[in-house]
């Protein structure tokens, strides 16, 4: 019936064109063709034949008296010629319109009311007035890890008491006579573990933005995020991992040339994805900035969506530790990276970086009363704050160590060597088998810090430590690292049904790098720690995600001591992950 009804209206809406007319003929013309379209309707029963007849009463009625009237008060004017193929209708009834404003509104409807929202969202109305300005600013993100770990120790491994844990020794001030004096190296473990960050982002200007993220994990590691479950109820606690104001700048082809960044941030270093020199974890306080230049003539990506060659340059400032009164013997951290971000149009890409990280003031400094204090004589064990200054606020596991201070429960251990390392790391996607891609690395580090000869000189007639066991000799064996990795799937996987597996090999001498910043989760370190130096080893894992924004992570490593007692380690962890 609606469909007769529309009908009507535009039958009857084509009729308006014709215009009023004097002559007879016309009025003839006039009500034949009204008078016959409106017979067809009724055959076609669109109208009754009742309808039909009141509607050609009220026409004529009405066309009759418009042309009176139009005659009496119109001007003479030149009659109008009508093309012989044109119809013009002088009255359409009421109803007609009111079909006819229905059938507008149900056309347009859904395409304007589509235009209308679509619009209003682009344009935020009615937020303006409902929120202030600021909010539209902030961004909200964060995660959730959930996490059960379970360590496996070889059954040939040494007893235990056979590694000491010198960390444990420095933070109970020197005490070895502890339940955490000595690294379990028989007894395997299960733990549940959780991470929880939540970061917000806030855009400053066009050219400065800001970060802050909460996190948990102990305030005193900056490796791990981590908190460890059975903690008698114990609620957990939130740091700020990061708080950090950055510049970017952009050139007229939209491209980022220069990012400068101050406070507490992410590692603006490229690592290739390895942990040999930093943890993921790891955030760096300081200032730093990226200089990148595009060797490519063209300034956009091309059609293939190839970014090209760019070279690009960081450099960073990073105090470690501040001392009282000592700004002399400040810890620092000076960092620079150079290298090539290459992407190609068959859209693999290429990343390489060389860098070179130079530690200030971290060796250990001994107390001229060392071989005087001790057991007999605890009066005298009173280190300067140069010396104290000097032992190490946080340690994982492996680096060479030599006793600085006495007290009258044990010693206090600092670094022997210095830490100046040359770094290389690359990595290569290969989009070959897209949408999954293949993607190789390798990392290369040496510490050319490390000087046998200097260390002897530094500390005459000291006695140095690695693990668990007394370093006879000192050589720079132990002055490298390095790790190959390949993987294969989706580049990310927090959707339904996406996934990825991926293998490397590890090998990081004592001394390589500094075992503070290393990877936390390879082996078994101190019995506070995992993570540290002198291990090598391997590890296997995959992810596959299980809906938008959820996925499934497995790891397995198995690491070994490099040098000292057998000590074997095998770690599995079974990760749940979520991100907002």
């Amino acid at each position: 019936m609606n469909h007769k009804r529309q009908l009507l209206a535009l039958v009857l809406l084509s009729l308006t064109q014709l215009t009023h007319a004097g002559e007879k003929e016309e009025l003839l013309k006039l009500k034949n063709t009204t008078t016959n379209l409106i017979k067809q309707l009724v055959k076609q029963g669109i109208l009754t034949e009742k309808m039909a007849a009141e509607m050609i009463k009220q026409a004529e009625t009405e066309s009759s008296q418009q042309v009176v009237e139009a005659k009496a008060v119109a001007p003479v004017v030149e009659k109008e010629v009508v093309p012989a193929d044109e119809v013009r209708v002088a009255y359409v009834p009421d109803f007609v319109k009111d079909e006819i404003r229905q059938q507008v509104r149900t056309e347009l409807k859904n395409e304007v009311v589509g235009d209308v929202m679509q619009q209003a969202k682009k344009e935020k109305w009615g937020l303006p007035g409902a929120l202030p300005e600021w909010v539209n600013r902030f961004k909200l993100s964060g995660d959730i890890r959930l996490r059960e770990q379970s360590s496996f120790m070889a059954s040939n491994n040494s007893i235990n008491g056979t590694y000491i844990d010198y960390a444990a020794i420095n933070t109970n001030g020197g005490n070895a006579n502890n339940q955490n004096t000595f690294v379990n190296t028989q007894d395997g473990r299960n733990q549940g573990r959780e991470r929880v960050r939540l970061g917000i982002d806030v855009k400053i200007t066009d050219d400065i933005d800001a970060g802050m993220r909460l996190a948990t994990g102990n305030i005193t590691n900056p490796v791990s995020t981590n908190q460890t479950m059975g903690i008698t109820g114990q609620k957990y606690a939130f740091n700020l991992d990061r708080a950090f104001l950055r510049y970017n700048a952009v050139n007229d082809d939209k491209f980022n040339w220069l990012t400068v960044m101050g406070g507490r941030t992410p590692n603006p270093f490229f690592t290739g994805g390895s942990e040999v020199v930093w943890d993921e974890d790891l955030s760096f306080e300081g200032v730093m900035g990226t200089v990148r230049h595009k060797l490519s003539t063209d300034g956009l990506e091309n059609a293939a969506g190839a970014k090209g060659p760019m070279v690009y340059a960081t450099g960073g400032m990073f105090p470690l530790q501040s001392s009282v009164g000592l700004s002399s013997r400040d810890k620092w951290l000076f960092g620079g990276q150079t290298g090539l971000d290459w992407g190609f149009d068959n859209q693999d890409s290429l990343k390489v970086g060389a860098a070179y990280y130079d530690y200030r003031n971290i060796t250990g400094k001994v107390d001229p009363q060392l071989n005087n204090c001790g057991y007999s004589n605890p009066l005298a064990c009173n280190s300067s704050a140069e010396v104290m200054q000097s032992v190490p606020q946080f340690m994982q596991y492996g680096n060479t160590l030599t006793p600085v201070s006495n007290t009258a429960t044990g010693s206090l251990y600092g670094l022997a060597s210095n830490y100046r390392i040359l770094n290389f790391n690359a990595l290569y996607d290969l989009a070959l088998f897209s949408p999954h891609h293949l993607k190789f690395s390798a990392d290369f580090a040496k510490n050319i810090g490390f000087n046998s000869n200097e260390i002897k000189n530094r500390y005459p007639g000291g006695t140095f430590v690695t693990g668990g066991a007394l370093k006879n000799s000192l050589n720079s064996a132990g002055t490298y690292a390095w790790q190959v990795r390949a993987e294969l799937g989706w580049p990310k996987v927090d959707v339904a049904g996406h996934w990825s597996v991926f293998s490397l090999y590890k090998y990081v001498g004592s001394d390589a790098v500094l075992d503070a910043y290393t990877d936390s989760d390879f082996h078994i370190g101190g019995s506070l720690n995992l993570g540290g130096t002198n291990v090598k080893g391997w590890v296997v894992g995959g992810n596959y995600g299980l809906m938008k924004n959820l996925w499934l992570t497995g790891k397995w490593f198995s690491g070994s001591m490099i040098t000292g007692p057998q000590y074997n380690v095998d770690l599995m962890q079974l990760d749940i992950n979520t991100h907002f």
